[in-house]
């Protein structure tokens, strides 16, 4: 078997050079292959622009007459591009993406065709989709319906529509359509409390950027690891000597072979009018980070999904693997995707940048203060939103954010709202004078720098944004964004009406806001926390708090299907009960996937590779201290090792056969949520670790020419 490995490190080591073409100004060339605004407003009559407009910027509908003058301009402009086929690009509950091509062309008239109706909808088969028992198998019918708020684009000669994903019945299939509820309801909410302040707010819309962590391997070498292969991580590997304890890789010089990728990458990014904007090298070797400029949320959603899939399709031309997953390598950082996320007015006012106007500050305080207590009210679910088979290796390990969730705001945030929580009753008086009392005029004091960078802390103030560093890298961000808008809606619109409440009463505006931030900042002061969040020390003050340490998936989805979820999902026509269930029994297999394939890959390898190639070389120390013996050479060490190496066979043989025996148990389990807590409890808990304890201390002690795997320090050091 290692002939294979070897094999593997000759074809890395003599790979073709790709010659990398520089494709001069991105100014040039940005958003070439999108069909945005710019492009619509080229080829529309003024009339027809408009409305389109208005859909995109208002959510409006486009009626049939409308859609197919710009199923017309969309398909020419296509065309001109080289597509010869048209796609509705969606997001199934699978977590990446999907999409079912058709032809323009149209055999019987031999001119190509594409009308409005196609446009706004389509017919996939939806039968093969997760859909959590919404549906029988039999029931193929589902709908994809376009987002005019998405821009259509081309990409590898298909004009691809961004599209929601329902079901016969109106269910939501996808992770679209929950986030565009989630944004609307987070827009009426924060509308609403804006107009308390300035009444030419009259939208508000939630931003988001998106930094992108992934692990690149050469793919000789990827190909001669089953596990990355089937599971997307090493479930065994000895770390090698020098793995990232000097430190050095992070924002170290990019290796020219991964410098041409992030180029190449790069550009067909750009012309998609992916607005990527930083590239450097992250902690771990063979590391690295892309991150873009601010954009819609829906947007920006779409956008990650489709730099993930450019990110695969370019490495495979420079005979590369990305690997997306939370941990691929042991003992090394996992990767997140760090989500920072703002919500800004139609008046260009980002809510949480604090002003140089005492008056602006007290905004700025309420969804300052009021999305804080969004996450004191809703951590469970928060939690929840990031849980997921991979990220369960990352959240908590010594370089992610422990799974416990707090807020991280800084110390001059924190005096702020510690003042105003001490201060009592202010007497009103004229002018400005009251929010010099009440401590907010300082606020303009505090600049971005200020804020710090809590890289321990899952949600984190970053000076005009808010951090959610927990989310996975290979998780679809519409999700989590989905979750924490829509926390962030009903936390809103409980703030407004008690600000009304106290008004009825006779309070003044102004202080009945105050007095109601300051009811907040108390309620919710346990969530925020300043230190080390992977210390032993958190975990025991959280407690202390109150706080929940959910760790493992199948558990942490349970805030889903609280009362209180339910109902503040169907509040805001998010989710309605049967969608939220069907979810998260989707989830729940979907976990129980995951960790049988990492289980039945252990099995494979060691049973077929690692046993076999131990008991060789075991074969080899019993001929090699029997020849010593014939000599009378003291052979006590050979003895010694080969008793090392007959044990952990042994452990290995008894373990793998255990957790085969323990996964036909619960295979039969049919609750799917105690089916998942079994595999995390009784397959994961029970064996990963002591496996593969058992196979990386024979990865140490057979020779190198004998083992069968490529090691950790053939993979992470690319040049």
């Amino acid at each position: 078997m290692a002939h294979l490995r070897f094999k593997a490190l000759e074809l890395s080591n003599n790979r073709p050079k790709v010659e990398v073409q520089s494709p001069g100004k991105i100014s040039e060339f940005y958003g070439k292959d999108v069909f945005g605004l710019k492009q619509m407003q080229a080829l529309l009559s003024p009339d027809i622009y408009k409305k389109v407009k208005k859909s995109i910027q208002e959510g409006t509908k486009i009626d049939p007459d409308t859609a197919d003058v710009i199923a017309s301009a969309a398909q020419s402009w296509a065309l001109s591009k080289g597509a010869t086929h048209y796609t509705h690009w969606f997001q199934p509950l699978t977590g990446s993406t999907a999409e079912k091509h058709d032809t323009f062309f149209d055999a019987g008239s031999g001119i190509e065709k594409f009308k409005g109706s196609a446009l706004v909808q389509q017919e996939p088969d939806a039968s093969s989709f997760p859909n959590g028992g919404i549906r029988s198998t039999f029931e193929a019918r589902g709908y994809t319906a376009w987002d005019p708020s998405s821009p259509m684009f081309v990409y590898s000669n298909t004009l691809c529509i961004p599209t929601v994903f329902v079901s016969y019945t109106g269910e939501a299939l996808d992770n679209k359509a929950p986030l565009l509820k989630a944004v609307e309801a987070v827009d009426r909410a924060a509308t609403k409390v804006c107009q308390m302040f300035d009444k030419k707010v009259t939208r508000v819309k939630a931003s988001l950027g998106c930094e992108q962590e992934y692990f690149v391997v050469d793919k000789a070498l990827y190909a001669n690891r089953p596990d990355l292969v089937m599971a997307g991580r090493t479930v065994f590997g000895h770390n090698p000597a020098r793995g990232q304890q000097l430190d050095d890789h992070y924002f170290g010089s990019i290796a020219p072979r991964i410098y041409d990728f992030m180029r190449d990458f790069e550009v067909e990014a750009q012309r998609l009018g992916i607005p990527v904007s930083t590239r450097h090298n992250e902690v771990a070797p063979s590391q690295f980070e892309v991150a873009p400029l601010f954009e819609d949320i829906n947007v920006a959603t779409d956008h990650n999904l489709l730099l993930m899939d450019i990110m695969n399709k370019v490495a495979e031309r420079h005979s590369l693997k990305v690997l997306f997953h939370e941990k691929p390598f042991a003992g090394l950082n996992g990767s997140g995707k760090h989500n920072n996320w703002s919500l800004i007015t139609n008046t260009g006012t980002n809510l949480f940048q604090p002003s140089n106007s005492a008056r602006e500050n007290l905004l700025f305080l309420v969804f300052f203060i009021n999305t804080i207590k969004a996450v004191y009210e809703h951590a469970d679910l928060l939690r929840a939103s990031i849980a997921s088979a991979g990220n369960d290796h990352r959240l908590g390990a010594n370089e992610a954010p422990p799974a416990i969730m707090s807020v991280f705001i800084g110390s001059q945030l924190t005096s702020v709202l510690d003042e105003l929580e001490k201060k009592g009753n202010i007497k009103v008086e004229k002018g400005e004078n009251m929010y010099m009392k009440l401590g907010i005029d300082k606020i303009p004091s505090i600049i971005l720098d200020n804020t710090d960078r809590n890289r321990t802390s899952p949600f984190a103030f970053t000076g005009n944004k808010f951090e959610f560093r927990a989310v996975g890298s290979n998780e679809n961000t519409g999700s989590p964004m989905a979750v924490l808008n829509l926390i962030v809606a009903e936390q809103l619109t409980e703030f407004y009406e008690n600000v009304q409440k106290e008004m009825k009463k006779g309070a003044e505006k102004r202080m009945a806001i105050v007095s109601t931030l300051r009811k907040y900042i108390k309620d919710s002061k346990s969530i925020r926390f300043e230190g080390d969040g992977y210390s032993d020390e958190w975990v025991e003050e959280a407690a202390k708090r109150g706080l929940s340490n959910i760790k493992d998936t199948p558990r942490a989805l349970d805030a889903y299907l609280t009362d209180k979820t339910r109902k503040m999902f169907a509040k805001h026509k998010v989710l309605n009960d049967i969608e939220l269930e069907a979810r998260n029994e989707i989830r729940w297999e979907n976990y129980i996937m995951k960790i049988q394939i990492e289980s039945r890959v252990m099995g494979d390898l060691v049973l077929n590779h690692i046993i076999p190639t131990a008991i060789a070389y075991q074969n080899k120390l019993l001929k090699n201290a029997e020849g010593l013996s014939a000599l009378k050479i003291d052979n006590k060490e050979v003895v010694n090792i080969i008793e090392s190496v007959s044990g952990y066979i042994g452990t290995l043989r008894k373990e793998v056969y255990n957790m085969i025996e323990e996964r036909k148990r619960l295979n039969k389990v049919e609750d799917l949520r105690e089916r998942s807590i079994g595999y995390c409890d009784d397959v994961k808990g029970k064996y990963f670790d002591t496996i593969r304890y058992a196979v990386d201390k024979l990865e140490m002690l057979v020779d190198d020419e004998d083992w069968p795997l490529v090691k950790y320090r053939e993979m992470l050091f690319l040049r």
